[in-house]
């Protein structure tokens, strides 16, 4: 069973975001850095129409000095075209001599790896090869020495730094997700519209395992970075999760959202907790925040977004909690309701009391919305 508290539609006591930042541009993609910054605050990039911002985010669920978010941006990159996703490397870092690299993917279907050290070098690296739009792409998550990406092209690519195709595995249908196991690196998982999820062997460069959603078009897919051995998606209206150890066929699916389900994002540090968007451009979309065992919904939180992302940062609060009763003011998921802060509550009846660490989940919503007063958009998470 799994518990949802979901964002968006419904009364207008609940619609103020936890935190809202100014952007003088309507945001077309937004990543978190899920790598460590070497500083306390998260790296963050979100692309514009003509140029990528990278900043630093703390929240004040991750250091009691900070009142809300601290923000900072790092630096603005010119970029030609807007991006339509992009990835970190794991070779971005804040201390000692800085360094930011993180590659995009625009409507010209091309790959950008752009790199600097926030002083005098400054590197743009066009990788082209896709035949179609790209979908998706991620960094070797290990050394950050290689990119795979997909495609409307019905083809996964792996790349090395000076743009090398080094491998690619041809698809059934366009690719939709691409994912990397966090350890192995020789391990890649490909999800695809069809319906169809398979993981490569990048040594031999053959399927190892596939999983089948039975149904279509599926939306997202996502690998759980706190347990590998999950693995989830959402296709049609619904978010569906496997064991891979058990079964090709879902360990659990559950219908999400009324029209359809856009994105699918594991917690980095938790493998019980995910979260899902509805379809984009819709005034009733809503971000649904999951966690599986728990059998009982929390109540709704509503927002008006128009929904591009969403992402959770990987901080953990260790936490003590009698989980016979309800928590209150415990999980660092919190939201803003009526003007007032407050935090969620999760029901989980019927368990033993525990000590363990909950991941601080710092959901990132984009809005593309023109203030009627300040005449410009704004992003909010």
């Amino acid at each position: 069973m799994s518990s949802g508290k979901a964002l968006g539609g419904g009364d207008n006591a609940s619609r103020c975001p936890s935190y809202t930042v100014p952007c003088d541009d309507y945001v077309h993609a937004v990543e978190f850095s899920p790598f460590a910054s070497g500083i306390p605050a998260s790296l963050l990039a979100y692309s514009c129409n003509q140029y990528v911002v990278v900043a630093t985010c703390l929240f004040q669920e991750e250091n009691m000095n900070v009142e809300g978010v601290e923000f900072n941006v790092v630096r603005a990159f010119l970029h030609e075209l807007p991006v339509d996703t992009l990835a970190w490397s794991p070779e971005s870092h804040l201390d000692r001599i800085p360094m930011i690299r993180f590659c995009t993917a625009a409507s010209d279907k091309k790959i950008r790896l752009l790199t600097s050290d926030l002083r005098d070098q400054f590197e743009v690296k066009e990788i082209g090869g896709h035949s179609g739009y790209i979908n998706h792409l991620v960094f070797e998550p290990s050394e950050g020495k290689q990119i795979a990406s997909v495609g409307d092209d019905h083809a996964c690519r792996v790349w090395d730094l000076d743009g090398n195709e080094n491998a690619t595995f041809p698809l059934c249908s366009p690719g939709i997700s691409v994912c990397w196991h966090p350890k192995e690196v020789f391990q890649l998982m490909v999800a695809e519209k069809k319906g169809t999820i398979r993981f490569y062997d990048l040594v031999s460069q053959q399927a190892i395992l596939s999983l089948d959603c039975g149904q279509s078009p599926l939306s997202a897919a996502d690998w759980c970075p706190a347990n590998t051995v999950k693995v989830g998606a959402v296709a049609g209206g619904d978010w569906i999760v496997w064991d891979i150890t058990r079964s090709s066929y879902p360990q659990e699916k559950r219908p999400a959202h009324r029209d359809k389900a856009q994105h699918f994002k594991w917690s980095r540090v938790q493998e019980n907790l995910f979260a899902t968007t509805g379809g984009l451009g819709k005034i009733n979309s809503q971000l649904l925040i999951h966690h599986l065992g728990h059998p009982q919904v929390s109540d709704q939180l509503s927002i008006p977004l128009t929904i591009r992302d969403v992402q959770c940062c990987g901080s953990i609060q260790p936490l003590t909690v009698n989980l016979n009763e309800c928590i209150t003011c415990r999980c660092p998921i919190c939201f803003s309701r009526g003007g007032v802060r407050q935090r969620t509550n999760v029901c989980a009846s019927n368990a033993s009391p525990s000590q363990f660490k909950w991941a601080a989940l710092s959901p990132l919503i984009v809005e593309l919305q023109n203030h009627a007063k300040q005449g410009r958009p704004e992003y909010l998470y």
